[in-house]
């Protein structure tokens, strides 16, 4: 099992990574020293848009067809004030940083955070493009551990801290390269890694809960 590595790959603005958020519990859960979060940047840099009409509405029917396949709610609360908001931005970059930056202050917390900040955009509908609503997450999750992050000092560092830009552009072209290497593209993918060996997951092996996943794991480590 020490050479067990699990690799998750993600945006935190990817609807079908919100779907997966079940397993990647369990996972963060069974096998914490094992997982590491990889960042794609799907919808950040060049990929970041303007949510238009048009963009709203593709956006929720595909949410609404993976509510309808994994059972991910997708509020009203979301519909209303991020896909219908005013002047709002589609942009993962706001929301990596954040990551980038919780981990530096620890690491256990990253996954916690990126699990809040789905439930925050997609359930109680505040838009996670926004520094100053990922420094409330920060602050929230963290207090939970007993560790004091003030939001405003942490949305400060998003919006402006160029060294924490440089660090995410450099995490996120690192995902980008690894993903290139497998000749994959989408979005959530699980890298199961063992002993020199490499297992992809992906689909329904995520969209089914965690146990699925953690018997699949386990089952690829017999294996080996």
């Amino acid at each position: 099992m020490n050479a067990l590595k699990l690799y998750y790959f993600f945006d935190p603005l990817c609807g079908w990574c919100y779907a997966s958020a079940p397993a990647l519990a369990g996972l963060a859960e069974e096998f914490p020293d094992a997982l590491t979060l990889m960042p794609s940047g799907l919808f950040s840099e060049e990929n970041a848009r303007d949510i238009s009409p048009e963009w709203a509405a593709y956006a929720w029917r595909n949410d609404q067809r993976i509510e309808q396949i994994t059972g991910q709610q997708f509020s009203s609360a979301y519909y209303k004030h991020v896909l219908h908001g005013d002047h709002l931005r589609f942009d993962s970059g706001p929301a990596t940083r954040a990551m980038t930056l919780i981990r530096t202050i620890d690491p256990a917390l990253e996954h916690a955070f990126l699990n809040a900040a789905q439930q925050t955009r997609y359930i109680q509908g505040l838009d996670t493009a926004n520094p100053q609503v990922l420094g409330l997450v920060a602050e929230t999750i963290a207090a939970k551990k007993g560790i004091e992050i003030p939001a405003d000092q942490f949305s400060a560092q998003i919006a402006d801290d160029q060294q924490l830009a440089k660090t995410t552009k450099e995490r996120i072209s690192l995902t980008q390269q690894l993903m290139q290497r497998l000749n994959i593209s989408g979005v959530p993918l699980l890298l199961v890694s063992i002993n020199g060996q490499e297992f992809i997951l992906h689909g329904a092996d995520l969209y089914n809960g965690p146990s699925k996943l953690i018997n699949s794991i386990k089952q690829i480590v017999s294996s080996q």
